[in-house]
């Protein structure tokens, strides 16, 4: 943490969050994405770079779903040291292919909202937590963690969840994931929730948050602070709908903000991104926290002169480029300043006097204007209409008049 902040940084005495454990769901949850698909290969990767990356769970995928996806979870299982999980509805294929398939962690669900009970899983309140207990306990039986989501728990009735998770309590579940399925919660509900959900189990808690009102990563912020273990996150943010919340952006939280050493490789995180964006066609906006191409990127002229004079000033300062593999840069364009003129021309090897920078600076100014691109090419040709020396050109010269 930068000791010389101010302000809300240095209100905080302490962390409101003692650990973070980081379970990714991008090759399930993330795959899920409409028109996105996986090859065997790309899962492979992605897993493998997770895995090395510390990531502690990993979600391999739906083993029940096909024997693709039973033999890409399998093999992911017994090619990484870190703990691989799949998932599982509450029904005895779905269990059996997750446990045959050898992963560490078997990660069952049910519908306990009344919409979903009625609508999408066509069974009663009785039924779900029969099935729920019942699917506990023959991963429990097999020697396998078992996680337990009541899916769309944030649209549930309180009393029925806290009788479904005392249930499963009972039955020996290791975990309990608290699902936000359809992306309603807020950060402060969500907190209530999980302090709740606290008073009905002895298992660990793991939250899973989704996008649809860009509250995700908020939402698993606020599930540690209440007292969550671990939170489901994809690469990217992606997953169904608006996605899930991401991968980078509560790791990075977590270490720059919150101040807990996650055990992950986040200099990694930026290679990760991209390799996710080739595999799911799913473009990063440039935008995107952490991992976007103008997360540090400064054209504003008063904010390129502060960050030259000192990186913190117009960023973060407890995240920088380097932590999270990343580079800086200064781009030209409309809002462009002198300072970012100068820094990219003596880049280009040229010596600028303060006239041609200023005029140099005028012609980009206008050529961004018109929403052109300023390249080094274009930079260049405007040096050289100004009239700007070039050290090499000072070389030449020197050689040729030897």
């Amino acid at each position: 943490m930068v000791e010389f902040f101010q302000g809300t940084l240095a209100q905080i005495t302490e962390s409101e969050i003692e650990n973070v454990r980081i379970f990714d769901t991008t090759l399930r949850d993330g795959e899920q994405s409409p028109r996105t698909s996986f090859s065997y290969d790309e899962k492979r990767n992605i897993a493998a770079t997770l895995d090395e990356m510390g990531t502690h769970v990993i979600e391999a995928g739906f083993p029940v779903n096909s024997d693709a996806e039973f033999e890409s979870v399998s093999d992911i299982a017994a090619a990484t040291d870190t703990t691989v999980c799949g998932l599982a509805r509450v029904v005895d294929k779905d269990v059996e292919a997750a446990l045959d398939s050898g992963v560490g962690l078997v990660h069952v669900f049910v519908s306990t909202s009344d919409v979903q009970l009625a609508d999408s899983m066509h069974a009663s309140r009785e039924e779900a937590v029969e099935r729920a207990v019942e699917s506990v306990e023959r991963v429990k039986d097999a020697g396998v963690e078992a996680m337990f989501s009541p899916m769309d728990a944030t649209r549930t009735d309180i009393d029925f969840l806290a009788e479904i998770l005392s249930a499963v309590d009972e039955a020996g579940v290791d975990w309990v994931n608290i699902p936000d399925t359809t992306g309603v919660a807020t950060p402060t509900r969500f907190a209530s929730m999980v302090r709740e959900v606290r008073k009905h189990t002895d298992a660990r808690i793991d939250v899973h948050a989704h996008d649809d009102f860009g509250l995700a990563a908020a939402n698993a912020m606020a599930g540690f602070e209440a007292g969550a273990s671990q939170a489901q996150v994809s690469v990217n943010g992606i997953g169904e709908r608006a996605g899930n919340a991401a991968f980078e952006e509560v790791v990075m939280a977590a270490e720059s903000l919150y101040g807990v050493d996650t055990g992950v490789d986040t200099t990694r995180i930026t290679e990760l991104s991209r390799m996710v964006e080739e595999a799911s066609d799913i473009p990063v906006p440039a935008n995107k926290p952490v991992v976007g191409r103008n997360a540090f990127s400064h054209e504003s002229g008063i904010h390129a002169a502060g960050v030259l004079e000192n990186t913190d000033t117009f960023e973060p300062g407890v995240m920088t480029p380097d932590m999270v593999g990343a580079q800086r840069e200064f781009v030209l364009g409309k809002h462009t300043g002198t300072h970012s003129v100068r820094k990219r021309l003596e880049e280009s090897g040229f010596t600028p006097t303060d006239t041609e920078v200023r005029d140099v600076t005028r012609r980009v100014k206008d050529y961004g204007a018109e929403k052109e691109r300023v390249t080094v090419d274009v930079l260049t040709r405007f040096a050289r209409e100004v009239g700007v020396d070039r050290e090499d050109e000072d070389d030449e010269q020197e050689e040729v008049r030897a």
